[in-house]
């Protein structure tokens, strides 16, 4: 296995590249405390990672607000205690799943505490993938996942992506093997934006995601603080946006598939799988917890291969899990006020947005946020801000959370969009090849088409014989349009 290199936490001192073999607890550094936003935090995975990110969502819902995103998964407890019904039923569908079943199990246990109440899922959000050439978990098990969410969850809530050909993967839209491949590392170049896909269904319309140099850090934490064997490493990875040092940002917990580890297949699955380019732009805290090799092929415990209790709050893996949430958000539930509800946007300019929503009753103030990003310097006492220093014709969209007097936020609203105004004949244009624009910095390519920096509209083709007028109306933000 080739050297490793990793970042201590912002402030210490950078260590030496060591290689796999020599990874011990001591060497990480702690796992921080972030005082990330507890009503903003959510969970996705691929396969053992699918499965398990189904058993934390409906175990620990009070925690997972936002939800989930589960690629070739199956329903919680599918496997029942049993590695027959995992390797069967729960993955070839050679039996079918007992659906009605495991829902009445899922509702026994929330009656006796073994898991959060059920009623907390209705307010989350699940995205589900499955590709027709995955053989491995086969497309009537998410079939079989769709009809269990559907006791728990609405139906509004819940995308199913499930034609596109590809194999048992986590699958991106520039990395990996090809779409239909069934193979380490288990990441396929499909031309879907998988991680995109679902973060954008989870925490609703996202800011464009950074393709270039990431401004956060990648630390690599001792997870024995939080568990010890159980078929856990000694070390996992978190990835923190610049902007959370100082903000109080989103969690999102992302879970490799069976061999798919650190050692496995090195930080693959860490830094290739599409969700770092997310969380830079969006204010998202992505923790990657690591399996070690001393778990059946490296999976998660879906099937009791560790503890009897997997499947519930008490179950070690599932526990170690929570606990990292609770470290990073600093907090055991936010401030308890529910979302602002009646968000909309008003009063619409070249540079400029009013937002307003309806009061929540015990708030001290409110965040707003654009995008991902807190737009306002300190807490908003009304019920409406404008957010100026906007590019013109431009779509962007909004969300806000109350705050309550020690300025702890609540559960984030519902997304609200709106459009500036043409910037009249301000701004300067540039009319140029494709070619010329993405030389000049004012547009990049991808896959032969080329697109406007800021705005990320569409130009057509990447050459020098396709020509278009770019008004730039901001630092580094261009239209196409005139001036």
């Amino acid at each position: 296995m080739p050297a490793m290199k990793w970042k201590n936490w912002k402030g210490l001192a950078a260590a030496a590249a060591m290689t796999v073999a020599a990874h011990a607890a001591q060497a990480a550094v702690p796992l921080p405390a972030l005082g990330a936003n507890p009503a903003e935090v959510s969970v996705s995975g691929l396969s053992a990672g699918g499965f398990m990110a189904v058993q934390l969502h409906v175990a620990y819902s009070a925690t997972f607000k936002r939800g989930a995103g589960v690629v070739a998964g199956g329903p919680y407890y599918c496997a029942e205690g049993s590695v027959v019904n995992a390797t069967g039923r729960c993955m070839t569908h050679s039996t079918s799943i007992p659906v009605s079943s495991l829902v009445s199990t899922t509702n026994s246990w929330a009656a006796s505490g073994a898991i959060d109440p059920v009623s907390n899922m209705s307010n989350s959000k699940v995205y589900m993938f499955s590709g027709t050439s995955d053989n491995t978990v086969k497309q009537p098990v998410m079939d079989d996942l769709k009809t269990y969410y559907q006791s728990f969850v609405p139906a509004a809530n819940v995308v199913y992506k499930n034609n596109i050909g590809a194999g048992h993967a986590m699958v991106t839209d520039d990395y990996g093997s090809a779409c239909s491949t069934t193979a380490a590392p288990y990441i396929n170049n499909c031309g879907f934006d998988l991680a995109g896909e679902i973060l954008t269904q989870l925490y609703g319309p996202l800011n464009p995601r950074n393709n270039g140099t990431l401004g956060g850090t990648f630390t690599e934490f001792n997870q024995s603080e939080f568990i010890s064997g159980h078929g856990m490493a000694a070390t996992g990875w978190i990835y923190v946006p610049q902007a959370c040092t100082t903000t109080s940002c989103r969690v999102h917990l992302v879970l490799h598939g069976c061999k798919q580890n650190y050692t496995d297949v090195s930080d693959q699955y860490v830094k290739k799988t599409g969700y770092n380019r997310w969380a830079d732009t969006n204010n998202i805290v992505l923790i990657y917890p690591q399996t070690s090799t001393a778990a059946t092929n490296s999976c998660w415990d879906w099937w009791g291969y560790d503890n009897a209790n997997y499947a519930k709050k008490s179950g070690p893996q599932m526990a170690a899990m929570k606990a990292m949430i609770d470290r990073v958000t600093g907090s055991s539930g936010g401030s308890g006020l529910p979302a602002p509800t009646g968000v909309g946007t008003s009063g619409a300019t070249a540079s400029s947005m009013v937002i307003a929503w309806n009061a929540v009753s015990g708030a001290s103030g409110y965040n707003v946020y654009r995008g991902g990003s807190k737009v306002n310097a300190s807490p908003v006492t009304a019920t409406s801000y404008t957010d100026s220093g906007l590019a013109a014709s431009t779509t962007y969209s909004w969300t806000v959370a109350a705050l309550n007097a020690s300025n702890v936020e609540g559960t984030m609203s519902s997304a609200a969009t709106g459009t500036t105004t043409g910037g009249g004949s301000g701004g300067t244009c540039y009319t140029a090849s494709n070619y010329t624009h993405t030389i000049a910095g004012r547009a990049y390519a991808l896959y032969g088409l080329t697109y406007a920096y800021g705005s990320n509209q569409s130009m057509g083709l990447w050459n020098i014989y396709v020509t278009t007028t770019l008004k730039q109306t901001g630092p580094n933000y261009y239209v196409i349009g005139t001036c």
